[in-house]
């Protein structure tokens, strides 16, 4: 939808399924949440439901579209790379390894990793999202490293630094209680290192 179009009764009526439904998600669990369940909290009939999503598939496709493009933020990483603001380059990436999301936040994150081995069409959607998300680190370690090359070593520490992120939001979801900003800094730190030592 465009930026100054009014939004549609349409619109906000798939916006309001979403948030609802991801909610249903977050509080009990793809699995545990129906079509059923996810219309009488949102007080849209199921079969308008199904008018706009085929399946709860397509919701949780459209939740994961939603929230990487919120999260990406790729308007933001694209401004800092056109400026040569090497600083915002960086402090973009922090994205991967600092996280202030809710527990349950980390959980739904958890549970949709854990469907992509059970749901070729999950798989598939998170295999979508790596790409994507894959590009745009791979173009900010290009400008924080100036090696438009990607070479195999900037290819291990985006490896690195994606991995590292995924297993700091399964911890949080284990562990909520637990104070991570010491770890943020250490994590941060170490990435720094292998950029300093790539950049030169």
């Amino acid at each position: 939808m465009a930026e100054d179009a009014e939004p549609t009764r349409a619109y906000l009526r798939r916006e309001h399924l979403l948030a609802t439904a991801r909610s249903l998600f977050v509080d009990q669990g793809f699995h545990q949440t129906g079509m059923a369940q996810i219309a009488a909290a949102s007080g849209i009939k199921v079969g308008q439901i199904y008018r706009d999503f085929s399946n709860k598939e397509d919701i949780i496709a459209a939740i994961c579209e939603r929230d990487v493009t919120a999260w990406l933020e790729e308007d933001r990483l694209r401004a800092a790379m056109e400026a040569k603001d090497l600083a915002a380059v960086r402090d973009w990436m922090d994205r991967f390894v600092f996280s202030d999301d809710s527990a349950e936040e980390c959980r739904l994150m958890s549970e949709i990793v854990a469907e992509a081995g059970r749901n070729q069409r999950i798989a598939d959607l998170n295999r979508c999202i790596d790409v994507r998300i894959r590009e745009s680190l791979s173009a900010a370690l290009a400008a924080v490293t100036s090696d438009r090359e990607c070479s195999e070593e900037q290819d291990a520490l985006m490896n690195f630094i994606l991995a590292l992120g995924i297993g700091i939001t399964m911890r949080r979801a284990l562990d909520p209680g637990r104070k991570y900003d010491p770890m943020f800094r250490y994590v941060s730190k170490i990435i720094d290192e292998r950029i300093s030592a790539l950049a030169e």
